[in-house]
């Protein structure tokens, strides 16, 4: 037999109160973890999160300039590609200019005719008013003489026969004045109260020759604001009408973000606050600086195409968003280039006061705000039908020298 004694096994008592030992320590452990949590996080939400509102339902966008065709035509040249930078005012397509220069060169001519047809009229007039005043110097004259031969027939110095002449002198004469006046007045009808260059057939050719010529100076397209290329659709031989879009310039110097935030988070947010944006193109190694421009009057349901109609019974309770505007700072963009449609994590800080809900600072001073580059294009081609009118005014009537036969 052997003298070794063995261990007796524990009994169940103590591996049930060393089971529910262990458990209350790991249940300890897990609380005192989650009350660090909670700690840690009620100290983070007091001392930063309370004062911000966050989303990653945000995006960078801007300006997006469309070039369209001013007329009609088809494209003989391109002159840019995508991603090139134009200015303001480069030819960037060009269109065959054969018709429009036919044209142009119509409208010329109609409008030539118009003045001088119009410079007859006044002409004639002229010549009427001298013819009228001529008839009525000789009617004056017979109806003195009438008045004379009246005065001496009863003396027998005159026979009726030179006085009844006479009245019928005076008739026929009364009857060319009241002729030439009614031809005067017809002619006055015309061309009364106006002059040549203002007279409504001049006018309507002249803005004709106008439409002409901007037709024809719109077969160049240009830029109407400086950037860079996008989305080129212009190919030569494409037959273009007004209004066909053919690229757009994007200008990379005004950009903003647009962040959709909850409604739910909107009621501490107002224009003037400052926010932080973190581009995923720079990730973490870049966090622009921006400020609150303003808030977008509506969510996007009410601008769709097709708004929902929740009075058909058809409804979903969510939580809407709402496009808020936040301006970046051009030397941030200088230096830090991005594009718009860019992901970001936009934060706003609502702790700052801000401006009045219903302000703005949003402006529309930037350069792809306005364009003049068809400033001139009007002044041109009043330039040109001013000339074109001159050259085609008649002064005064040629008139004819007389010499005396030998």
């Amino acid at each position: 037999m052997s003298d070794t004694h063995s261990i007796p096994p524990p009994s169940p008592q103590l591996i049930e109160e060393s089971l529910h030992a262990q458990r209350n320590r790991r249940l300890l452990i897990v609380a005192l973890a989650l009350s660090l949590a909670g700690l840690v996080y009620g100290g983070y939400w007091w001392t930063t999160a309370r004062h911000w509102v966050q989303t990653d339902n945000a995006y960078v966008t801007g300006n997006l300039v469309p070039v369209t065709a001013q007329a009609g035509g088809i494209i003989t040249r391109v002159l840019v590609e995508e991603t090139q930078f134009v200015n303001r005012g480069d030819v960037l397509v060009r269109l065959d200019a054969n018709e429009a220069a036919t044209a142009l060169g119509q409208a010329r001519g109609r409008l030539g005719d118009a003045i001088r047809r119009i410079n007859s009229l006044f002409i004639t007039q002229r010549q009427l008013a001298d013819k009228l005043a001529a008839r009525r110097a000789r009617h004056d004259v017979i109806r003195h003489d009438v008045d004379r031969y009246r005065r001496a027939v009863p003396s027998g110095a005159v026979s009726r026969q030179i006085l009844q002449n006479a009245l019928d002198h005076l008739r026929a004469l009364e009857a060319d004045v009241r002729e030439t006046q009614a031809e005067y007045d017809a002619l006055d009808a015309q061309i009364g109260g106006t002059t040549v260059m203002e007279h409504p057939t001049v006018e309507l050719a002249k803005h004709e020759f106008i439409h002409a010529h901007l037709e024809y100076a719109r077969q160049q397209i240009r830029a109407p604001a400086s950037g860079y290329v996008a989305k080129r659709k212009a190919q030569v031989g494409d037959r273009v009408k007004h209004g066909t879009n053919l690229m757009t310039i994007v200008p990379l110097d005004h950009l903003w973000v647009e962040a959709n935030l909850r409604e739910t988070d909107l009621v501490d947010v107002r224009p003037g606050q400052p926010a932080e944006v973190r581009v995923d193109l720079h990730g973490s190694k870049h966090t622009f600086h921006g400020t609150v421009e303003g808030l977008v009057p509506g969510t996007g349901s009410p601008f769709a195409l097709l708004p929902p109609d929740n009075s058909t019974g058809n409804f979903i309770h969510i939580i809407e968003r709402v496009p808020v505007r936040i301006a970046l700072g051009a030397e941030e963009l200088q230096e830090h280039p991005i594009r718009p449609g860019l992901s970001t994590v936009t934060k706003i800080r609502v702790s700052d006061v801000g401006q009045s809900i219903w302000s703005s600072l949003a402006k529309a001073d930037t350069e792809e705000y306005q364009t003049d580059v068809y400033d001139n294009e009007l002044t041109d081609a009043e330039s040109l039908a001013q000339e074109v009118m001159k050259t085609n005014m008649v002064s005064r009537i040629a008139s004819s020298v007389l010499k005396p036969s030998d």
